[in-house]
């Protein structure tokens, strides 16, 4: 029978060193793209491809094909999904309250269609290949503009009629865990054991302990075309953190859903598993996901925020374009808390002295701030820290981006750089402790209605509120040993 096997045209050593050069060239930033990898369609195997999209969460809901029906059928074509998977709750429930999709509105079809730039190998699943779908409008065939991706291409066109390229990384941490999913949920998340009893920052006699799975972790991104800098302990038990090459905005938001996919696959092969929490226990310290950003030529060859280059020569190393752009970034930072910060949980993580910024304010190479200028020559770019792991990367992307655009149009001035300790001051704006004060932020900001269209503006608060009115539905363990027996 017809069907789809994966068969690459460079063996190993060639993929590796296509993966090399890509690390070396920024016009080369892309998985296989560059290299001479590819897919082929051959007369063997039962093999699977897996047609998948980023839901309002970050993770990756789609379909399974096989090889033979997707090349009969849906290759071209793409293939239809319900379209209440982008205006649903993390249960899945349907949400009322969306403009997109509803009960009143039959909860209709919206049209998956794949993205060549994207296809891969799935290497920790076997004889598997996956493919990043658009979503498309069934009957215009037009993106549909409050999806995820589509909300980061959005400004990456944006960025593109202004003449700049962004370029972004990120470093995610999460937590291992000797217990199994199944484990874990039987144990109501309760009395989990950390892969590792001690902090192990950096340590490399714990990480060599952990290598069996975080190695696994690595190779296997690797071999999927997301090229990996590298891992590292991080500083809670059985914390990690493993950073990948940065590229371009919406290819990285696609590596990182698909780091988080597989560590979590990963993992369960090994009867391990892992959290992406921002806050999974509030004493160890939280979870993030580090956003690096910068501006380039739209060919990709030259970087705009080395102030060294620039015919007006900024303070430490700043272009102007930077210094607007971090400007924009900071003074929009509070009103998009909501990108950064998308549930209960993460406001836990913005605690004082626990790593995780609590002010919006920007220093040089100051891990206590919102913001930091880091980095020399074409290396030069501002990394946010206030994201958790647990946010959606297209939302954070799309927020980093429109931020610094609104502060370059605007010819934002940028103070100067904050020096101590960010905990302790008083003159930096703080960012929102809770959920509630971040929904009244994004709804009242003009700012995003301006950068991300009314829609796009409009979901996101429809998704921010059923979370909290999600939480209000429920009776925690803390409130039953609070008040059971003693009020």
């Amino acid at each position: 029978m017809p069907s789809f096997d994966i068969v690459s045209e460079a063996n190993q050593v060639e993929i590796k060193n296509a993966v090399e050069q890509c690390n070396k060239e920024v016009s080369n930033r892309f998985d296989f793209k560059g290299s001479d990898a590819r897919v082929e369609i051959q007369e063997q195997g039962d093999d699977t491809v897996l047609m998948v999209f980023p839901d309002l969460q970050g993770r990756l809901v789609g379909k399974r094909t096989t090889g033979r029906f997707f090349l009969q059928s849906v290759a071209d074509a793409g293939t239809e999904n319900c379209n209440y998977l982008i205006a649903c709750d993390m249960d899945n429930n349907p949400v009322p309250g969306y403009r997109f999709a509803s009960y009143d509105q039959g909860y209709g079809d919206m049209l998956a269609k794949a993205d060549w730039d994207t296809v891969r190998l799935i290497p920790w699943v076997p004889k598997t290949a996956m493919i990043m779908c658009d979503l498309l409008d069934v009957d215009s065939h037009e993106l549909i503009e409050v999806a995820p991706r589509s909300i980061l291409q959005r400004q990456v066109e944006a960025a593109a009629a202004m003449g700049f390229l962004p370029m972004v990384a990120s470093e995610i941490e999460f937590y291992l865990f000797r217990d199994t999913y199944d484990e874990a949920h039987d144990k109501g998340y309760r009395g989990l054991k950390p892969h590792s009893p001690w902090l192990e920052d950096y340590h490399i006699l714990q990480t060599t302990k952990d290598e069996y799975v975080l190695g696994d972790i690595r190779r296997g991104l690797e071999a999927a075309g997301v090229p990996v800098e590298f891992s590292k302990g991080e500083a809670g038990r059985g914390q990690h953190e493993i950073n990948l090459d940065y590229t371009t905005a919406v290819e990285m938001a696609d590596r990182n859903s698909i780091y988080k996919t597989a560590a979590k696959e990963i993992a369960h092969g090994l009867g391990r598993s892992v959290t992406f929490m921002a806050k999974y226990d509030f004493n160890d310290t939280g979870s993030s996901c580090h956003v690096h950003s910068s501006l380039w030529s739209l060919d990709g060859r030259t970087a705009l925020f080395d102030g060294h280059h620039d015919d007006h020569h900024g303070a430490h190393g700043m272009s102007e374009l930077f210094q607007h752009y971090l400007a924009g970034q900071i003074a929009t930072a509070r009103e998009f808390s909501l990108l950064w910060a998308p549930t209960i949980n993460s406001y836990k993580r913005f605690q004082l002295g626990s790593w995780a910024p609590t002010g919006v304010g920007w220093g040089i190479d100051n891990r206590t701030l919102g913001f930091r200028k880091v980095g020399h020559g074409k290396g030069t770019r501002v990394e946010c820290r206030i994201p958790g792991s647990d946010a959606n990367s297209y939302f954070v992307f799309a927020g980093a981006i429109a931020g610094g655009l609104h502060g370059i149009r605007n010819k934002m001035e940028l103070g100067e750089p904050f020096k101590g300790n960010g905990y302790e001051t008083d003159e930096i704006p703080r960012i929102p402790w809770n959920i509630v004060d971040a929904i009244d932020l994004w709804e009242r900001s003009e700012v995003a209605r301006e950068c991300f269209g009314e829609e796009a503006h409009h979901h996101i608060l429809t998704m921010a509120k059923a979370e909290w009115h999600a939480f209000n539905q429920t009776v925690t363990d803390w409130e039953l040993r609070r008040y059971w027996e003693r009020i």
